[in-house]
């Protein structure tokens, strides 16, 4: 049975990536490789929207958080790490690691940051000089609003460095335009390529601090990284199959639009969203702050975990569909789809037909046979003649 990898990541990689990286390997100090990393500087900063350079290295997405902790906090000062889930813990826990004195902003999971919360703690933190922040937090499926985080950061006269890793470039996302200075992201989410790379775009305030800060590092160096980077090089060896990947995920992106991008994830998030509601199932986030690139879904009342479990074994084993459980304490307490990079609406209706029938098959729906497909073509084909009549 062929599977559906519908988690937060790794995501599908389509046949155009994989025939990518079946690319002979190239001398990472030679004119092929110099060529491929002023492809991917150009598309990658069209993708960010910003002109700042992108730095890439070889790491999970974590490694990219790490390094934004290891070039950004001066150990012993005080950072503001917003936390609304398990990835914004994590990075927490990198900032304690590193010697910061993190002051950690922690909302309820489920619950996007609270702003009003953020401009207090800079008001009574004048001398945290840096605000991390999470743009999509995969382990609760919330999406938080950038442009307002961006103006309250930028009014205190603080450094952003925003975590999107599952958010750009399936989320709207303008780097300049909001005034990040540095961005982290990477390979195997809405890129649609392989883990293994990380991409962090940085503004100039961000390497200047960056060249500032005396925490001890060298893999993560920024500071190398972009001399290295201003000749199309990498200081150290290269996920070279990775980058092939990675240029022709970008290469797709360019010739779709990135609106377009943005727009195709909203539809396909709206349409599970509606497929979820029409089931009888709870969302954990909120409609207005529910990510378009993970949806987190509370089982029935009465569910216990081996009751997740086991539905996740099903659609697995039964129905080939791949998807996650929960993190921290949502361990065995929620299900988590992704719905980034390689999805179009005939995938998003192959996920529901799937979900649909699993659910249905461990008694967490009542609801008529096809209610989830059907409104589901309402938010993918509201034209839909058939769409029309099946929710009605």
């Amino acid at each position: 049975m062929t599977q559906q990898l519908r988690v937060p990541g790794p995501t599908p990689i389509p046949e155009r990536v994989q025939r990518a990286m079946a690319c002979p390997l190239v001398n990472h100090k030679g004119p092929e490789f110099h060529r491929l990393m002023e492809q991917l500087q150009g598309d990658l900063r069209w993708a960010l929207g910003t002109t700042h350079p992108v730095l890439i290295l070889p790491s999970s997405g974590s490694g990219g958080l790490e390094a934004a902790v290891a070039n950004l906090c001066q150990p012993g000062e005080e950072a503001l790490f917003c936390s609304i889930g398990a990835f914004g813990q994590r990075w927490a826990a990198i900032g304690r690691a590193y010697g910061a004195d993190v002051i950690e902003l922690e909302g309820e999971w489920g619950q996007p940051v609270a702003i009003e919360d953020v401009a207090q703690l800079l008001e009574r933190h004048p001398l945290a000089g840096v605000v991390f922040f999470t743009h999509n937090e995969t382990s609760t499926g919330v999406t938080n609003d950038l442009a307002v985080v961006s103006q309250v950061v930028r009014d205190a006269g603080r450094l952003l460095v925003v975590d999107s890793v599952s958010g750009a470039p399936s989320l709207p996302l303008e780097m300049d335009a909001l005034g990040c200075d540095a961005v982290v992201s990477a390979s195997q989410k809405g890129w649609m390529a392989p883990p293994g790379v990380t991409m962090i775009a940085c503004s100039e305030r961000a390497l200047a601090r960056a060249r500032l800060t005396t925490g001890a590092r060298w893999y993560f160096d920024f500071t190398r990284l972009h001399e290295f980077l201003l000749r199309y090089e990498t200081p150290t060896t290269p996920a070279i199959s990775v980058l092939f990947g990675l240029a022709e995920g970008l290469t797709m992106l360019r010739e779709e639009g990135r609106e377009q991008v943005w727009a195709r994830h909203a539809r396909c998030g709206a349409a599970i969203r509606a497929a979820v509601a029409a089931l009888g199932l709870r969302l954990l986030a909120r409609s207005d702050v529910a990510s378009d690139v993970v949806t987190a879904i509370m089982p029935p009342v009465g569910v216990d975990p081996d009751g997740v479990r086991s539905l996740l074994s099903r659609l697995r084993e039964s129905h080939g569909l791949v998807i996650a459980g929960g993190q921290g304490p949502f361990e065995g307490r929620l299900l988590r789809i992704g719905h980034l990079g390689a999805i179009d609406a005939a995938d998003t209706m192959a996920l529901v037909a799937a979900f649909e029938a699993g659910t249905r098959e461990q008694g967490w729906t009542t609801a008529a046979v096809g209610a989830g497909l059907a409104a589901a073509q309402a938010v993918l084909h509201p034209t839909s003649q058939v769409g029309r009549e099946r929710v009605a």
